[in-house]
Protein backbone atom coordinates (compact mmCIF):
# COMPACT_ATOMS: atom_id res chain seq x y z
CA UNK A 1 0.00 0.00 0.00
CA UNK A 2 1.02 3.60 -0.61
CA UNK A 3 0.03 6.67 1.40
CA UNK A 4 -0.34 10.15 -0.10
CA UNK A 5 -0.79 12.98 2.36
CA UNK A 6 -2.49 15.99 0.84
CA UNK A 7 -3.94 13.41 -1.52
CA UNK A 8 -7.05 15.44 -2.28
CA UNK A 9 -5.01 18.54 -3.07
CA UNK A 10 -3.51 19.68 -6.34
CA UNK A 11 -0.28 17.73 -6.75
CA UNK A 12 -1.36 14.99 -4.35
CA UNK A 13 -4.48 14.04 -6.30
CA UNK A 14 -2.57 13.90 -9.57
CA UNK A 15 -0.01 11.67 -7.88
CA UNK A 16 -2.77 9.40 -6.53
CA UNK A 17 -4.15 9.10 -10.05
CA UNK A 18 -0.78 8.01 -11.43
CA UNK A 19 -0.04 5.64 -8.53
CA UNK A 20 -3.33 3.79 -8.92
CA UNK A 21 -2.83 3.58 -12.68
CA UNK A 22 0.77 2.41 -12.82
CA UNK A 23 1.23 0.40 -9.62
CA UNK A 24 -2.24 -1.20 -9.45
CA UNK A 25 -1.84 -1.15 -5.67
CA UNK A 26 -3.93 0.31 -2.86
CA UNK A 27 -3.53 4.00 -2.08
CA UNK A 28 -4.61 5.61 1.18
CA UNK A 29 -5.44 9.31 0.82
CA UNK A 30 -4.80 11.52 3.86
CA UNK A 31 -6.04 15.08 3.85
CA UNK A 32 -8.03 17.78 5.63
CA UNK A 33 -11.30 18.40 3.83
CA UNK A 34 -12.25 21.51 5.74
CA UNK A 35 -12.23 22.92 2.23
CA UNK A 36 -14.80 20.47 0.91
CA UNK A 37 -14.29 21.55 -2.71
CA UNK A 38 -11.15 19.43 -2.84
CA UNK A 39 -13.25 16.24 -2.92
CA UNK A 40 -13.72 16.84 -6.65
CA UNK A 41 -10.05 16.02 -7.22
CA UNK A 42 -10.50 12.44 -6.00
CA UNK A 43 -14.19 11.83 -6.71
CA UNK A 44 -13.40 9.84 -9.87
CA UNK A 45 -10.54 7.83 -8.33
CA UNK A 46 -10.65 4.36 -6.85
CA UNK A 47 -8.73 4.60 -3.58
CA UNK A 48 -8.28 2.09 -0.77
CA UNK A 49 -9.45 4.54 1.90
CA UNK A 50 -9.58 8.15 2.99
CA UNK A 51 -8.35 9.35 6.38
CA UNK A 52 -8.49 12.76 8.01
CA UNK A 53 -5.12 14.28 8.91
CA UNK A 54 -5.86 14.32 12.65
CA UNK A 55 -6.97 10.68 12.69
CA UNK A 56 -3.86 9.76 10.70
CA UNK A 57 -1.59 11.60 13.13
CA UNK A 58 -3.18 9.82 16.07
CA UNK A 59 -2.69 6.42 14.42
CA UNK A 60 0.97 6.89 13.60
CA UNK A 61 1.59 7.98 17.19
CA UNK A 62 -0.38 5.18 18.86
CA UNK A 63 -0.60 2.17 16.52
CA UNK A 64 2.76 0.48 16.17
CA UNK A 65 1.48 -1.83 13.41
CA UNK A 66 0.03 0.90 11.21
CA UNK A 67 2.91 0.97 8.70
CA UNK A 68 3.32 -2.80 8.46
CA UNK A 69 2.06 -3.00 4.85
CA UNK A 70 3.11 0.43 3.63
CA UNK A 71 5.81 0.66 0.97
CA UNK A 72 6.15 4.42 0.64
CA UNK A 73 4.64 7.63 1.99
CA UNK A 74 4.39 10.53 -0.46
CA UNK A 75 4.13 13.50 1.85
CA UNK A 76 2.46 16.24 -0.22
CA UNK A 77 0.30 17.71 2.54
CA UNK A 78 1.13 21.23 3.73
CA UNK A 79 -0.20 24.73 4.16
CA UNK A 80 1.13 26.25 0.94
CA UNK A 81 -0.33 29.75 1.29
CA UNK A 82 2.66 32.08 0.94
CA UNK A 83 0.56 34.97 2.29
CA UNK A 84 -0.20 33.15 5.57
CA UNK A 85 1.73 34.77 8.42
CA UNK A 86 0.42 32.72 11.35
CA UNK A 87 3.79 31.18 12.11
CA UNK A 88 2.51 28.86 14.82
CA UNK A 89 -0.08 27.37 12.47
CA UNK A 90 2.40 27.09 9.60
CA UNK A 91 5.08 25.38 11.69
CA UNK A 92 2.63 22.94 13.22
CA UNK A 93 1.33 21.87 9.80
CA UNK A 94 4.50 21.98 7.74
CA UNK A 95 7.28 21.23 10.20
CA UNK A 96 6.09 19.40 13.31
CA UNK A 97 3.68 17.10 11.48
CA UNK A 98 6.35 16.32 8.87
CA UNK A 99 8.88 15.37 11.56
CA UNK A 100 6.45 13.04 13.31
CA UNK A 101 5.56 11.33 10.04
CA UNK A 102 9.16 11.05 8.88
CA UNK A 103 10.35 9.50 12.14
CA UNK A 104 7.51 6.96 12.07
CA UNK A 105 8.56 5.98 8.54
CA UNK A 106 12.23 5.72 9.45
CA UNK A 107 11.41 3.44 12.38
CA UNK A 108 9.67 1.00 10.00
CA UNK A 109 11.99 1.53 6.99
CA UNK A 110 9.08 2.94 4.99
CA UNK A 111 10.28 5.07 2.10
CA UNK A 112 9.51 8.78 2.40
CA UNK A 113 9.25 11.15 -0.57
CA UNK A 114 8.15 14.65 0.32
CA UNK A 115 7.34 18.02 -1.18
CA UNK A 116 9.74 20.81 -0.39
CA UNK A 117 9.59 24.12 -2.24
CA UNK A 118 11.59 26.63 -4.26
CA UNK A 119 10.28 29.15 -1.72
CA UNK A 120 13.31 28.17 0.40
CA UNK A 121 15.46 30.23 -1.98
CA UNK A 122 13.43 33.40 -1.53
CA UNK A 123 15.55 36.41 -2.40
CA UNK A 124 18.46 34.34 -3.74
CA UNK A 125 19.33 34.39 -7.43
CA UNK A 126 21.30 31.15 -7.20
CA UNK A 127 19.06 28.07 -7.10
CA UNK A 128 21.53 25.32 -6.31
CA UNK A 129 20.70 23.17 -3.27
CA UNK A 130 23.19 24.82 -0.93
CA UNK A 131 22.69 26.50 2.43
CA UNK A 132 24.20 29.80 1.26
CA UNK A 133 21.40 30.15 -1.33
CA UNK A 134 18.50 29.56 1.06
CA UNK A 135 16.92 32.91 1.95
CA UNK A 136 13.14 32.47 2.38
CA UNK A 137 10.94 35.55 2.20
CA UNK A 138 7.95 34.19 4.12
CA UNK A 139 7.05 31.77 6.90
CA UNK A 140 5.95 29.16 4.36
CA UNK A 141 9.42 29.10 2.80
CA UNK A 142 11.02 28.98 6.24
CA UNK A 143 8.86 26.04 7.34
CA UNK A 144 9.97 24.09 4.28
CA UNK A 145 13.60 25.04 4.77
CA UNK A 146 13.60 24.01 8.42
CA UNK A 147 12.33 20.55 7.52
CA UNK A 148 14.96 20.23 4.76
CA UNK A 149 17.59 21.11 7.38
CA UNK A 150 16.18 18.43 9.68
CA UNK A 151 16.42 15.88 6.85
CA UNK A 152 19.99 16.86 6.06
CA UNK A 153 21.05 15.77 9.56
CA UNK A 154 19.75 12.22 9.11
CA UNK A 155 22.09 9.26 8.89
CA UNK A 156 20.17 6.77 6.76
CA UNK A 157 20.70 3.03 6.56
CA UNK A 158 20.71 1.15 3.26
CA UNK A 159 17.09 0.16 3.90
CA UNK A 160 15.90 3.75 4.24
CA UNK A 161 15.03 6.29 1.56
CA UNK A 162 14.21 9.96 2.14
CA UNK A 163 13.79 12.27 -0.85
CA UNK A 164 12.86 15.95 -0.75
CA UNK A 165 11.74 17.58 -4.00
CA UNK A 166 11.88 21.36 -4.15
CA UNK A 167 8.93 22.12 -6.40
CA UNK A 168 9.17 25.26 -8.46
CA UNK A 169 5.99 26.76 -10.03
CA UNK A 170 3.71 23.79 -10.65
CA UNK A 171 0.58 24.20 -12.80
CA UNK A 172 -2.05 21.85 -14.19
CA UNK A 173 -5.42 20.15 -13.53
CA UNK A 174 -6.76 20.03 -9.98
CA UNK A 175 -5.65 23.42 -8.69
CA UNK A 176 -8.90 25.41 -8.89
CA UNK A 177 -9.61 25.02 -5.14
CA UNK A 178 -6.36 26.85 -4.29
CA UNK A 179 -7.93 30.24 -4.99
CA UNK A 180 -5.31 32.99 -4.96
CA UNK A 181 -2.58 30.36 -4.55
CA UNK A 182 -3.45 28.65 -7.86
CA UNK A 183 -0.88 29.13 -10.62
CA UNK A 184 -0.80 32.20 -12.83
CA UNK A 185 -1.66 29.87 -15.71
CA UNK A 186 -4.97 29.09 -13.99
CA UNK A 187 -5.70 32.74 -13.23
CA UNK A 188 -4.75 34.02 -16.69
CA UNK A 189 -7.01 31.40 -18.26
CA UNK A 190 -9.94 32.39 -16.04
CA UNK A 191 -9.39 36.06 -16.87
CA UNK A 192 -9.30 35.38 -20.61
CA UNK A 193 -12.51 33.36 -20.37
CA UNK A 194 -14.35 36.01 -18.34
CA UNK A 195 -13.06 39.31 -19.72
CA UNK A 196 -10.83 38.41 -22.67
CA UNK A 197 -7.89 40.05 -20.87
CA UNK A 198 -5.06 38.66 -18.74
CA UNK A 199 -3.79 40.97 -16.00
CA UNK A 200 -0.02 40.90 -15.52
CA UNK A 201 2.14 42.99 -13.23
CA UNK A 202 3.87 46.05 -14.59
CA UNK A 203 7.63 46.13 -14.46
CA UNK A 204 9.26 45.64 -11.07
CA UNK A 205 12.57 44.68 -9.48
CA UNK A 206 14.38 45.64 -12.69
CA UNK A 207 12.09 43.68 -15.01
CA UNK A 208 9.94 45.18 -17.79
CA UNK A 209 6.16 44.82 -17.87
CA UNK A 210 5.25 41.13 -17.58
CA UNK A 211 8.87 40.04 -17.91
CA UNK A 212 9.25 38.68 -14.38
CA UNK A 213 10.31 35.05 -14.85
CA UNK A 214 9.50 31.84 -13.05
CA UNK A 215 10.37 28.20 -13.63
CA UNK A 216 6.96 26.70 -14.53
CA UNK A 217 6.62 22.90 -14.49
CA UNK A 218 3.60 20.83 -15.48
CA UNK A 219 2.07 18.69 -12.74
CA UNK A 220 2.36 15.42 -14.71
CA UNK A 221 6.12 15.92 -14.92
CA UNK A 222 6.27 16.43 -11.15
CA UNK A 223 4.35 13.20 -10.57
CA UNK A 224 6.53 11.26 -12.99
CA UNK A 225 9.61 12.33 -11.03
CA UNK A 226 8.01 11.17 -7.76
CA UNK A 227 7.40 7.77 -9.36
CA UNK A 228 10.96 7.67 -10.69
CA UNK A 229 12.35 8.04 -7.17
CA UNK A 230 9.91 5.35 -6.01
CA UNK A 231 11.46 3.03 -8.59
CA UNK A 232 14.99 4.03 -7.50
CA UNK A 233 14.80 3.38 -3.78
CA UNK A 234 18.60 3.48 -3.34
CA UNK A 235 18.67 7.25 -3.98
CA UNK A 236 18.06 9.78 -1.21
CA UNK A 237 18.62 13.51 -1.01
CA UNK A 238 17.07 16.92 -1.58
CA UNK A 239 16.66 17.95 -5.21
CA UNK A 240 15.24 20.81 -7.22
CA UNK A 241 12.26 19.97 -9.36
CA UNK A 242 11.64 22.49 -12.12
CA UNK A 243 12.39 22.59 -15.83
CA UNK A 244 15.57 24.62 -15.43
CA UNK A 245 14.19 27.01 -18.05
CA UNK A 246 12.57 30.19 -16.69
CA UNK A 247 9.59 31.59 -18.58
CA UNK A 248 8.21 35.12 -18.48
CA UNK A 249 4.64 35.82 -17.41
CA UNK A 250 4.17 37.35 -20.86
CA UNK A 251 5.02 33.99 -22.42
CA UNK A 252 2.54 32.15 -20.18
CA UNK A 253 -0.25 34.59 -21.04
CA UNK A 254 0.64 34.43 -24.74
CA UNK A 255 0.43 30.62 -24.71
CA UNK A 256 -3.06 30.83 -23.19
CA UNK A 257 -4.15 33.49 -25.68
CA UNK A 258 -2.81 31.28 -28.49
CA UNK A 259 -4.89 28.34 -27.27
CA UNK A 260 -8.07 30.43 -27.03
CA UNK A 261 -7.24 32.22 -30.30
CA UNK A 262 -8.35 35.44 -28.64
CA UNK A 263 -7.43 37.73 -25.77
CA UNK A 264 -5.09 40.53 -24.79
CA UNK A 265 -2.63 41.40 -22.01
CA UNK A 266 -3.23 44.23 -19.56
CA UNK A 267 -0.54 45.45 -17.17
CA UNK A 268 -1.49 46.41 -13.62
CA UNK A 269 0.51 48.09 -10.86
CA UNK A 270 2.78 45.83 -8.82
CA UNK A 271 1.26 45.45 -5.32
CA UNK A 272 3.10 47.40 -2.63
CA UNK A 273 2.63 44.62 -0.07
CA UNK A 274 4.58 42.16 -2.25
CA UNK A 275 7.62 44.31 -2.95
CA UNK A 276 9.78 42.63 -0.29
CA UNK A 277 8.17 39.19 -0.39
CA UNK A 278 8.07 38.27 -4.07
CA UNK A 279 10.27 36.07 -6.20
CA UNK A 280 10.59 37.83 -9.56
CA UNK A 281 12.92 35.16 -10.94
CA UNK A 282 13.31 31.44 -10.34
CA UNK A 283 15.18 28.80 -12.31
CA UNK A 284 15.93 25.34 -10.95
CA UNK A 285 19.55 24.27 -11.02
CA UNK A 286 19.14 20.65 -12.14
CA UNK A 287 22.71 19.41 -11.92
CA UNK A 288 22.26 17.38 -8.73
CA UNK A 289 18.90 16.14 -9.95
CA UNK A 290 20.29 14.97 -13.31
CA UNK A 291 23.28 13.39 -11.56
CA UNK A 292 20.85 10.87 -10.02
CA UNK A 293 20.34 9.45 -13.52
CA UNK A 294 16.79 10.72 -13.91
CA UNK A 295 16.42 11.64 -17.58
CA UNK A 296 12.72 12.57 -17.64
CA UNK A 297 12.15 15.36 -20.15
CA UNK A 298 9.88 18.20 -19.08
CA UNK A 299 7.23 19.92 -21.17
CA UNK A 300 7.94 23.45 -22.32
CA UNK A 301 5.39 26.12 -21.44
CA UNK A 302 3.50 25.93 -24.74
CA UNK A 303 3.09 22.15 -24.63
CA UNK A 304 2.14 22.21 -20.95
CA UNK A 305 -0.38 25.05 -21.30
CA UNK A 306 -2.05 23.44 -24.30
CA UNK A 307 -2.31 20.08 -22.51
CA UNK A 308 -3.71 21.83 -19.43
CA UNK A 309 -6.34 23.78 -21.33
CA UNK A 310 -7.27 20.75 -23.44
CA UNK A 311 -7.95 18.94 -20.16
CA UNK A 312 -10.06 21.80 -18.77
CA UNK A 313 -12.16 21.94 -21.93
CA UNK A 314 -12.58 18.17 -22.25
Amino acid sequence: MYIVTGGAGFIGSNLVRMLTKFTKEDVLVVDNLSDGKKFLNISDLTIADYMDQDEFLSLIKNDDSFFSNVKCVFHQGACSDTTEWDGRYMMKNNYTFSKILLNACLEKNVRFIYASSAAVYGSSMDFKEQKKNEKPLNIYGYSKLLFDQYVRKLKLTNEQQVVGLRYFNVYGPGESHKGSMASVAYHFNEQIKLKNTANLFKGSHGYSDGEQQRDFIYVDDVCNVNLWFLANSHISGIYNLGTGKPTSFNAVASAIISWHKKGAINYIDFPKNLENAYQCYTSADLKNFRDTGCDIEFKDINEGIHQYLDHLSG
